[in-house]
């Protein structure tokens, strides 16, 4: 449940009309010598891979065998020869390109990703679903419901390929019944680390193991099964110890936590950055030791760990780092890194280097608006140090001003700069004259495990005050009317914006996007009710109480706020029903709402036109209840 409101109508940043004006970076990848990098980049609409020199950012070859395919997954062997995917008419081309030419090493008829090359630069690996019904992830579109339900569920599983030998065929090496999010081949070759879950793939990341596969017969033999849910499995150089981010989490890809290290031959896993206050969001383990990309705060710090020792860092900054899949690349040595960097002013540029010095090596963007001024808000609640950020328009209205304030989605994860988009909601809300305060309340990244735990049982309690005394701190700072507030979220924004009705009146109006009302029926009705096992302790039917105690349904008689509420059809995640639930509550009780279900749509409504309209939606929304508020 990770998406928040904002995020989901960033989205539309990819139409051909944003692509006009700001250059985009997919896919990063890095050369093993640390002097190349490689990206999917577009500036009109079709993305084309283009590798540069880490030394000036120079455009050294740009490689686009199809003009109508998309590209994604760039890896580079050990030799520096790259590797990518090819998608187009429903199949999936991995393809090997070398200084001189491009070439197929297999088709894939359905979805993969994630392709990585062995250490002896002979094979590479693959997460494929064959024949897939949908998009890999639980906040795609899902399949529709008719016929013998749960019967049948798509299965990510690991393929190896001979880079001397195209393949004519695609048969799977991992066993069937088993999906695998994520892997890392050994250093010798002959098998993987990866994280598995049996049975549908969307529903039990949370209760996946740490596994070794073996990369001839795709035995299965069990390393940990952790206590918490874990991400990015790496090897350590001499093959003997798996490092991998554990915590608390509720999506997978949305990654934060310490991180544990364990024996490859099996044990209990251990906590090296036990009682840290900041986050972990990427680790790498390279020849000179694991290299990690830490949220502390406001800060994104790259560095270097030492376990039981505090992260070294070697460059921070405020803004958000990311490599097209949410972490940064490094060298195979651990001395060069890189990233996709942006924060609210400036769209993505590509900073690269020694990772004592990294800087910004590209320069497309350089030109692209500034539409937001940002602040980092710092303040304390019930004991927990709280950050926040605000927005404001770069000339800022005289006077005070109207303000909305959007809650991430979740709860794991965290608000970080990223560039304001003129087609974004927050360009939308800024041009129209409110201030957005993107709060980073307790259940989430960048103060520690602790801080991400602590609102465990208690949904919209401690974080719901952290939010409102957030909204203080802002008005001490900035001229805020308070009585002219807006609240907006989705996913678990979409349940703190339903749920904030029934708790307080203090805001005009809400947006609420894929929102819960009602754990009880949510948990019977979902497509992914294992998450919140580690949230709630139990299952709903264990303790009915606990999912009782926190759904907005049951309070429906304080709910006063007027609401716009939006989802999906085919939201896996969160069911449209949820929100059908909580607009016929409403407007039973005389409650001004409205509620509009985009057809074939998944979790936020990503599709653009439909973004589009949610966001027009919205600003409506919030211009005829917040506004004009006295």
């Amino acid at each position: 449940m990770r998406l928040t409101l904002t995020a989901a109508l960033l989205l539309a940043t990819a139409s051909p009309a944003v692509a006009q004006t700001v250059h985009q970076y997919g896919s990063l990848a890095i050369a093993p010598t640390g002097d190349r990098i490689a990206t999917v980049e577009s500036g009109t609409g079709h993305g084309v891979v283009t590798v540069r020199s880490v030394a000036d950012g120079r455009v050294l070859r740009t490689i686009d065998p199809c003009a109508t395919c998309s590209y994604s997954g760039l890896t580079f062997a050990p030799n520096g020869d790259l590797v990518f995917l090819v998608r187009d008419a429903g199949k999936v081309r991995l393809t090997y390109a070398d200084a001189r030419a491009t070439r197929t090493i297999a088709t894939i008829p359905g979805i993969a990703q994630t392709p990585r090359v062995s250490p002896d630069g002979r094979r590479i690996a693959l997460l494929v679903t064959l024949g897939a019904a949908k998009e890999a992830g639980a906040t795609q579109a899902g399949v529709r419901m008719v016929g013998e339900i749960g019967e049948k569920n798509d299965e990510q599983r690991l393929a190896v390929f001979d880079i001397a030998s195209p393949a004519a065929t695609v048969v799977p090496v991992s066993p069937a019944g088993r999906y695998v999010y994520e892997y890392d081949w050994t250093p010798d070759g002959r098998g993987f680390v990866a994280t598995t879950a049996l049975g549908n793939g969307d529903n039990n990341w949370w209760v996946a193991t740490l596994d070794a596969i073996d990369a001839q017969s795709g035995a299965v033999r069990p390393i940990a099964r952790p206590a918490t849910q874990l991400n990015q499995p790496r090897v350590s150089p001499d093959g003997r110890t798996v490092a991998y981010i554990g915590g608390l989490m509720s999506d997978f890809g949305s990654i934060g936590g310490d991180v544990f290290t364990v024996p490859i031959a099996g044990g209990t896993p251990r906590n090296v950055t036990a009682g840290a206050t900041s986050t972990v969001t990427t680790i790498d383990w390279t020849t000179a030791g694991l290299r990690t990309v830490t949220l502390a705060g406001d800060q994104m710090q790259w560095g270097t760990l030492v376990p039981g020792r505090p992260v070294v860092p070697g460059f921070a900054r405020a803004a958000s780092a990311s490599a097209g899949d949410g972490r940064a690349v490094f060298s195979a040595d651990g001395r060069v890194a890189a990233a996709v960097v942006q924060d609210y002013a400036h769209a993505p540029a590509i900073f690269a280097g020694p990772i004592a010095a990294v800087r910004q090596i590209t320069h497309d963007n350089d030109a692209a608006p500034a539409l937001a001024a940002a602040r980092s808000i710092g303040w304390k609640n019930e004991g927990h140090d709280v950050q926040g950020w605000l927005l404001a328009p770069p000339n800022a209205p005289a006077g005070k001003a109207p303000m909305i304030t959007i809650v991430h989605g979740g709860p794991s994860a965290a608000s970080t700069p990223a560039y304001v988009y003129p087609t974004s909601l927050n360009a939308a809300l800024l041009k129209a004259g409110y201030y957005v305060f993107l709060p980073n309340p307790r259940g989430s990244y960048g103060q520690g495990e602790a801080f991400t735990a602590a609102n465990r049982r208690d949904f919209g309690g401690g974080d719901l005050r952290d939010i409102l005394a957030g909204i203080d701190a802002v008005e001490r700072v900035a001229p805020i009317d308070d009585k002219r507030l807006g609240l907006g979220g989705c996913s678990y924004g979409g349940f703190m914006a339903m749920w904030a009705n029934t708790q307080t009146d203090r805001f005009k109006a809400i947006v609420a996007g894929a929102g819960l009302s009602n754990w009880v029926s949510y948990y019977g009705t979902n497509g992914i009710d294992q998450w919140m096992l580690p949230f709630f302790g139990k299952s709903m039917y264990d303790d009915i109480k606990a999912y009782e105690d926190v759904s907005a349904i049951y309070h429906a008689g304080k709910a006063k706020t007027p609401t716009f509420i939006y989802v999906g059809e085919r939201d896996i995640e969160v069911p449209p029903t949820q929100s059908i639930e909580w607009w016929h509550a409403l407007k039973d009780r005389g409650v001004p709402v409205s509620l509009v279900i985009y057809p074939d749509a998944g979790h936020c409504v990503p599709a653009p036109d439909q973004s589009a309209d949610v966001r027009e939606r919205a600003i409506a929304w919030f211009d005829r209840y917040v506004k004009t508020a006295r």
